[in-house]
C-alpha cells in the first residue's frame, strides 16, 4: 500500500490471525452480548467491552513480537546481507522496519521494495528528505508493535540465532535490556577483530563511555514502556538512547558470546572520531543536562581516558581472537 513516498507492506498472515481471532471473541461471547442486549444495555457498551476484550487478545498476540529497527541510506552494497541475516533467524516472531532515509541510488530502492513484496514481516517508510540515521531509526520505533526492539544498521548482520539466545536470556534474567559481543569486520566481511561487552553495564559506566553496541542492543518495552527515542542529534544518538533506558533501570547486562558482526567501513557516519568530540559533549548536554562547562570537563577528564582504555582492551582482545581463530583454522 503506498501514501506518496509511504509504503507499508501488508502483512496477510498476521491479519488474517486477528480476524480469526476477531470470529472467535464473537462466537465465545455471544450469550453474554445477548444477555446484554435483552437487558437494554445500552449497544455502545456492550461495543467497546468487544473491544476491550479483542484488544486484549492481540496485546497477548504481539507479548514476544521483536521490532527490528533499521535505517538505510544508499547502502545497496551490503543492505541484502543485513535485511537476510534479520529475516533467516531462528527465532521467527519479528518485523522488520525499515525507514530509507531519502536514498537516490536506484539499486537501493530496488532492493527495499523487492523485500517489502517478498516478505510481510519486513516494512519500509521512505522519508522525503534526509534527516540523519537517528531521525530514521526514532521513525521505525514509532511503527514498532513489538515487545522488544532491537537494532540492526544496513551494513551489519547478525547471527543466525542471535534473536532466540537473546531474548531467551532477557527472560530468564529479567533484564530491560540486553547487548552482546561482536566482530569486528572490514568492507569486504573479512573478520578484523572482537569487543567482549562487559557483563554488567550500570548508569554510571555508561556516561564514561558507550560500551553498547547499537547492533546488539534489545529492550523491552513491557518493562519500560514505549517512551524511550533517540535524541535529535546526528550522530551518537544511540549512546543518548541508552543512557535515558539505564538512568530509569539502572543496569544492562550481556551475553558474552558474539552474536553480531559489525562492519567497520572508512566513509561510515562514526568512522571520524575526532569529528565526534561536539556531539560526544552534546550528548551530555542534552541528555544529561549537563552545563557546557561541565559537559567539557566531563569529556576530556572522564570520557577520553576511558575510551583510550577501551581502545587498548579491544585491541588485546582482538590479538587473542585472531590467534585462537588462526589455531582452529590449522
Amino acid at each position: 500500500m503506498t501514501f506518496g513516498r509511504a509504503t507499508f507492506s501488508l502483512e496477510k498472515p498476521k491479519y488474517y490471525l486477528v480476524f480469526c481471532s476477531l470470529i472467535r471473541t464473537l462466537a465465545s461471547r455471544r450469550r453474554y452480548f445477548r444477555s446484554k442486549m435483552k437487558r437494554k444495555t445500552s449497544f455502545p457498551f456492550a461495543f467497546c467491552s468487544l473491544i476491550r476484550i479483542f484488544a486484549a487478545k492481540f496485546e497477548k498476540m504481539n507479548e514476544n513480537l521483536v521490532s527490528v529497527i533499521m535505517p538505510s541510506f544508499n547502502g545497496a552494497k551490503h543492505l541484502a546481507d543485513s535485511i537476510d541475516s534479520i529475516l533467516n533467524q531462528t527465532y521467527k516472531d519479528l518485523e522488520l522496519l525499515i525507514t530509507d532515509d531519502h536514498s537516490d541510488d536506484e539499486e537501493t530502492l530496488n532492493i527495499l521494495k523487492r523485500y517489502s513484496g517478498q516478505d510481510d514481516r519486513v516494512n519500509v517508510l521512505y522519508l522525503d528528505s534526509n534527516h540523519g540515521p537517528g531521525y530514521a531509526r526514532n521513525k521505525s520505533i514509532e511503527r514498532a508493535k513489538g515487545r522488544y526492539i532491537a537494532f540492526c544498521d544496513s551494513d551489519d548482520r547478525w547471527a543466525p540465532n542471535k534473536l532466540e539466545k537473546q531474548i531467551a536470556f532477557m527472560n530468564e534474567r529479567q533484564c530491560a535490556i540486553s547487548h552482546t559481543t561482536y566482530i569486528m569486520c572490514d568492507d569486504n566481511g573479512q573478520e578484523q577483530g572482537i569487543v567482549i561487552a562487559p557483563a554488567v553495564m550500570t548508569f554510571n559506566q555508561l556516561t564514561r563511555d558507550n560500551k553498547i553496541g547499537c547492533l546488539t542492543a534489545i529492550y523491552d518495552t513491557k518493562l519500560l514502556g514505549k517512551k524511550y527515542y533517540m535524541p535529535a542529534i546526528r550522530k551518537r544518538q544511540d549512546w543518548g538512547l541508552f543512557l535515558s533506558i539505564l538512568r530509569n533501570c539502572g543496569k544492562a547486562y550481556a551475553i558474552q558470546e558474539p552474536l553480531a558482526y559489525y562492519r567497520n567501513r572508512q566513509n561510515s557516519v562514526s568512522s571520524n572520531k575526532l569529528g565526534l568530540i561536539k556531539y560526544n559533549i552534546l550528548i551530555y548536554q542534552k541528555v544529561l543536562g549537563f552545563s557546557k562547562v561541565k559537559s567539557v570537563l566531563y569529556f576530556y577528564g572522564l570520557f577520553v581516558p576511558t575510551h583510550l582504555k577501551k581502545l587498548c582492551k579491544r585491541h588485546l582482545d582482538s590479538l587473542k581472537f585472531k590467534c585462537r581463530k588462526n589455531s582452529t583454522d590449522i
